[in-house]
């Protein structure tokens, strides 16, 4: 019989590309087509009916929800002209997926008959059932009671036919159990402390608003190849593998021509997000084969989030049409580059952006730095937290594996900016502070226009990188919520800047009365308070900026001795949501409360401990029921071979003969008998961490006891595949999962 593995590697081959028949408009005309934008609020809703929803959006009015039928009726209209059928609150629980319940436009009408209804009732809050999703111990079985409510800053959109409401997920006493109800406090925190912070440069500015561009990294699977890899199915990654003699190493698929069928799904992909309001940019192949990448224009934060989480479940829907899997895993094959999710994180205000210079004047210097310089204290003071907002048990395969940032948090600033703080540090007050524009650099070439060269280069080892105009959170995993990340940081910035607007007004304060800052005199008192807390801050915070190469051993001790978080246990990590410094930041920023970051790293923990159960049972199986089988198989064949050749010649000879099959018959055994007896440590160690009653205990546990067991066994399955015959081996390889076109 044909081994099935062939035949899939056959059939993948043999695909051709999917046909996909564009819009008649440029992407401009169909752009949001989907969504409920201003424009159809203006179209659907009254006027003052209108205002009143503008006013939330834009100035965080508060919503006034006996406007909500008028609402509710205009998205209905709305609805019922683009065949919509049913509704749902959409929202995102504490899974790294969003969820939904789809109820239809029916009522009863009194009359023994149904009518067709939307409410503001329903548009506002539903109930879904909040003890089925991960609380971490907020919500008992028992207690089912959640409500998720109506999030009017990110807009309504349609999926086929219905109509999907981001929202927000609480419990039924207030907690919040999902990303982004936490990410719209954060950002309000950072929004009020921002402000304050700008109005002491431009008093004109009324709002700081969070910019996020995510890129998104991926990988394509052919589907037949995928149903036949019980851990890619199960896992999201390959549990076993060895390397192909051909993967990255002559780098020619980082940004190669793209492969026509992965040119078909990114095209329908780019259509159905472009529709919904997801504004694509950039497409192109990553470093790892079949790896690649998508990423759109900035939007405000919260947005950006709704969209990347949309456009995770978009993926995986197109992929399928084209005879694709997508796989989101940080890590889904040994031996190449895994996928992250860069977060280009910004504020801006109604005037202008904070993070971008050089600026006209030194006080937008002055404000440049300030911005840069609490960022820094952020994350300095944070970076512990930061990590724990970014890792889990998949993207731990990824963090300081020389592709990826270490799991080291530390910022690059570049040389100009980095010179422009050293500057503010030891330079007399009245220095001017000045930052260059960018170079021209000319070539020798008269053809080729001069380059405009930016300020600072790159640094791909650091996680927190300043590229200009922005900081490039690079440690994200791709599966990831990015509001995980987000919460963290914008809560960790809205604590640094409401700090330096605490200590600036006391030294305004302080310096008030003093002649030399008299009107007229020179330099105020506000800019030399402003410079002294800045001259303070950059001393305190300089351990975080590092502009070498961060995979480094040399890194690791430097890191430890300037105090930075160097722990690599992932269930250890989570710990730095529970540090008192973070608490204290959380609940005096009304973000999160006590009781919701415990229940949350329970959620972490629990969670941690059953992706790596989830992977052991598999690799138990795989190895008892398709290794051992098949190399045993294959051990037999040959010692039938090495029986025949014995037979037939001379003894000195038959044993010349059969020495490198008497070899792998030997070398199967010895590794068939290891495997066995790995798998069954394995399962051992798992029933011994099974019985721990604490969340934690039992994900340090998996983590310390159970995962090495299964980097083992792997160790020992990957041998085996080069040795036993390639038609016997049943789970399609690496060179076959990597390389389909």
């Amino acid at each position: 019989m044909e081994n099935l593995r062939f035949q899939v590697v056959e059939e993948a081959f043999r695909k051709k590309p999917l046909e996909v028949k564009s819009p008649s408009e440029r992407p401009s005309e169909f752009f949001a087509k989907n969504v409920f934008t201003r424009d159809k609020m203006y179209k659907y809703l009254k006027k003052d009916v209108y205002e009143k929803m503008i006013d939330v959006i834009d100035n965080g009015a508060t919503l006034d929800r006996s406007i909500a039928d008028a609402v509710a009726k205009g998205m209905k209209e709305w609805a019922d002209e683009n065949g919509v059928t049913h509704y749902t609150h959409w929202f995102q629980p504490l899974t790294e997926g969003t969820a939904e319940k789809h109820d239809a436009f029916v009522e009863h009408d009194g009359k023994g008959g149904m009518i067709e209804e939307f409410s503001g009732k329903l548009l506002v809050q539903q109930e879904p059932d909040a003890s089925s999703f991960p609380s971490g111990g907020i919500r008992a079985t028992f207690e089912a009671r959640g409500y998720s409510a109506w999030d009017p800053t990110s807009p309504v959109f349609i999926i086929d036919d219905t109509l999907c409401i981001p929202t927000i997920f609480i419990s039924f006493t207030g907690e919040a159990l999902d990303y982004k109800a936490p990410l719209l406090r954060a950002l309000h925190a950072v929004n009020v402390a921002a402000t304050d912070v700008s109005k002491l440069f431009d008093s004109k500015v009324k709002k700081v608003i969070t910019n996020l561009g995510w890129e998104q990294e991926y990988f394509l699977v052919d589907e037949g190849l995928y149903s036949a890899r019980p851990d890619l199915m199960l896992t999201g990654r390959t549990l076993m593998g060895h390397d192909s003699a051909k993967n990255q190493q002559m780098d020619d698929h980082y940004f190669g021509a793209i492969p026509e069928r992965v040119a078909a799904f990114m095209k329908e992909l780019e259509i159905v997000a472009l529709e919904l309001g997801i504004p694509c940019k950039t497409r192109h192949n990553e470093v790892a084969p079949n790896q690649f990448e998508l990423a759109p224009i900035f939007e405000e934060c919260n947005l950006a989030v709704d969209h990347n989480m949309l456009l995770m479940s978009l993926m995986k829907r197109v992929a399928r049409k084209h005879g694709f899997r997508v796989l989101l895993h940080e890590k889904p094959f040994d031996g190449v580059n895994g996928s992250g999710k860069h977060c280009n994180w910004s504020l801006s205000t109604d005037t202008g952006t904070l993070l971008h210079a050089p600026g006209k004047t030194a006080e937008q210097n002055l404000r440049f730095a300030t911005f840069i310089v609490e960022t820094l204290m952020a994350v300095y003071r944070h970076n512990g937290l930061l990590k724990a907002s970014i890792m889990s048990a998949t993207n731990a395969h990824r963090l300081g594996a020389n592709e990826a940032p270490p799991a080291i948090i530390s910022s690059f600033l570049g040389k100009q900016v980095s010179e422009l703080l050293d500057h503010i540090e030891k330079a007399d007050k009245e220095s001017p502070l000045e930052l260059a524009d960018k170079k021209k650099m000319t070539l020798a070439l008269p053809q080729i226009p001069e380059l405009l060269i930016d300020n600072t280069d790159r640094n791909r080892t650091s996680p927190f990188a300043f590229t200009g105009n922005r900081f490039e959170f690079r440690a994200v995993g791709s599966e990831a919520n990015c509001a995980s990340a987000m919460i963290a940081l914008n809560a960790a910035v809205a604590e640094a800047l409401t700090d330096f607007k605490r200590r600036v007004d006391e030294r305004i304060k302080e310096y008030a009365n003093r002649p030399e800052f008299a009107a007229g005199t020179g330099h105020t008192a506000k800019f030399h308070a402003i410079i002294d807390v800045l001259r303070d801050d950059i001393k305190t915070c300089k351990p975080i900026r590092f502009d070498g190469n961060g995979y480094s051993d040399e890194w690791v001790a430097e890191a430890e001795k300037r105090g930075l978080d160097v722990e690599k246990s992932c269930p250890v990590i989570f710990d730095r949501y529970l540090d008192k410094e973070s608490i204290d930041m959380f609940e005096s920023l009304g973000i999160m409360n006590r009781k919701e970051l415990e229940a949350r790293n329970e959620v972490k923990w629990e969670t941690y401990t059953k992706k790596i159960q989830i992977e052991a049972r598999v690799l138990g199986d795989l190895s008892m029921n398709h290794i051992i089988p098949v190399a045993t198989h294959y051990q037999t064949r040959l010692a039938k071979n090495v029986s025949a050749m014995r037979d037939i010649f001379p003894s000195q000879e038959a044993t010349q003969l059969t020495t490198r099959n008497v070899k792998i018959v030997k070398e199967i055994a010895e590794r068939t008998e290891i495997i066995e007896t790995l798998v069954e440590e394995l399962v051992n160690a798992r029933k011994v961490a099974n019985r721990i009653e604490s969340e934690r205990e039992k994900a340090i546990a998996y983590h310390d006891m159970v995962e090495p067991k299964m980097e083992e066994i792997r160790y020992h399955i990957d041998k085996l595949e080069l040795i036993v015959a390639d038609e016997l081996w049943t789970l399609p390889k690496y060179r076959e999962l990597l390389f389909i076109r």
